[in-house]
């Protein structure tokens, strides 16, 4: 197996919880978050910000076209950090730990434009990778190939040099089959035990 030249991490779920239906529950109740999300593709709604649209546009569009469901939806943009939250913050210690020893961390997320930008002030460790790759900014998203060909023609890294973290099974099928390292994220701690096993930490590093 080559060896590891840079680590990707996934941000939605690997560096910070990303769980709408939650705050779903706690504000409407679980009944009528169900109800909502059968009658309305909010996840597929939030693919097209993730493709570059904008953000409040495509979110209160969307609340327009379902009246019954306006307020509710117009909470996907309004209080969308109240979604996005709370830091992983192993996962974040992960990073930082790496960007220590030497080792060149990347992004490669599903991210709008303007939400990256409203996570960013929040969250300052989004600031630390080496480079970034914003599906947003570049109108590609996983699990789509040519997200991942843009990553290895930015980098100049040899696709099985890369070692990637994600919490999408789909994600990371496309990574291998590209012939990227990979680990499926459940928590940290297995994404932890994995970076030591490469020998890109040591075990106190990754704690």
């Amino acid at each position: 197996m080559a060896d590891i030249q840079a680590v990707v991490f996934d941000i939605g779920n690997v560096l910070i919880e990303w769980q709408p239906e939650r705050y779903y529950d706690r504000v409407i109740g679980q009944e009528r978050r169900k109800a909502m999300f059968a009658q309305v593709d909010l996840h597929g709604i939030n693919d097209l910000v993730d493709r570059g649209q904008n953000f409040r546009e495509t979110i209160y569009a969307a609340a327009e076209d379902n009246p019954d469901w306006r307020d509710e939806i117009r909470m996907w943009h309004d209080n969308w950090l109240e979604m996005a939250t709370p830091t992983i913050g192993h996962s974040v210690r992960l990073l930082r730990a790496l960007r220590k020893a030497g080792v060149p961390v990347f992004a490669l997320t599903n991210f709008g434009i303007q939400t990256f930008d409203l996570a960013e002030p929040v969250y300052p460790f989004l600031k630390e990778f080496d480079r970034r790759y914003i599906s947003g900014h570049l109108q590609e998203v996983k699990p789509g190939h040519r997200i991942y060909e843009m990553v290895e023609q930015d980098c100049g890294i040899a696709a099985e040099s890369l070692l990637f973290a994600d919490d999408r099974a789909d994600n990371i099928a496309t990574a291998a089959a590209r012939g990227w390292q990979t680990h499926l994220f459940e928590h940290p701690q297995g994404w932890a035990d994995r970076l030591v096993a490469e020998g890109l930490l040591t075990p106190e590093a990754a704690q």
